[in-house]
């Protein structure tokens, strides 16, 4: 009895061995966490309002950022993006300022059923631009500072797996957010604009 006792109990550790390194290595085959690196462009919408037109130039940047798939059809995304553009702004002082703009923004994403090999998704969220003058000569202007809006962010995308772990990723970004005026009432155009910010790169799963 005793012998057959042992028996079972080794029976059972091994069993109960095999579920938890099956569980690890279906965890581990998961691959739940993205990075992506993407090169994008800036467009920005002309705004109009309190008698000043804002118009910005058009440029290019960089964006990077971490996903997490919670489940197949449901990730979180945080990320970090950088452009530099010029504000011109013209009313009863015209003025251009040059700006470093951070862009940090968190987003949902939806993953939508794959397409052949393409995996397209789209996504949803908001967070916050950062309008930082540059000191460049001619691209200044008399008290104007850093300054910060808050953005709603919206787009879609997909990727094309070249691999389990590496994708090519294309994107479009779209914000919305207020006109920036860089602290100054001269330079408030108290209107909403609009950043097309379309982009390609790739994503690492791993």
């Amino acid at each position: 009895m005793k012998l057959k006792a042992y028996g079972m109990k080794k029976a059972a550790l091994t069993v109960a061995c095999f579920l938890m390194t099956v569980s690890m290595t279906a965890v581990a085959q998961e691959m739940r966490s993205e990075i992506s690196v993407q090169g994008t462009g800036f467009f920005t919408k002309d705004s109009d309002g309190n008698g000043i037109q804002n118009h910005a130039t058009n440029t290019g940047g960089f964006l990077v950022g971490y996903r997490y798939n919670i489940n197949p059809w449901l990730a979180a995304e945080a990320n970090y993006g950088y452009a530099r553009n010029t504000q011109n702004f013209f009313g009863i002082v015209p003025a251009s300022v040059q700006a470093n703009v951070h862009e940090i923004t968190g987003s949902a994403v939806v993953n939508l059923h794959h397409i052949f090999r393409l995996y397209p998704y789209v996504l949803g969220g908001g967070g916050a631009l950062v309008f930082d003058p540059a000191s460049n000569a001619g691209g200044t202007f008399a008290g104007a500072t850093q300054e910060t809006r808050g953005t709603f962010l919206y787009g879609a995308g997909a990727d094309y797996p070249f691999t389990r772990h590496l994708s090519l990723r294309a994107e479009y970004r779209g914000l919305v957010y207020k006109a920036p005026s860089f602290n100054l009432t001269s330079l408030d155009s108290d209107n909403w604009t609009h950043v097309a910010q379309p982009s390609v790169g790739f994503a690492f799963r791993f």
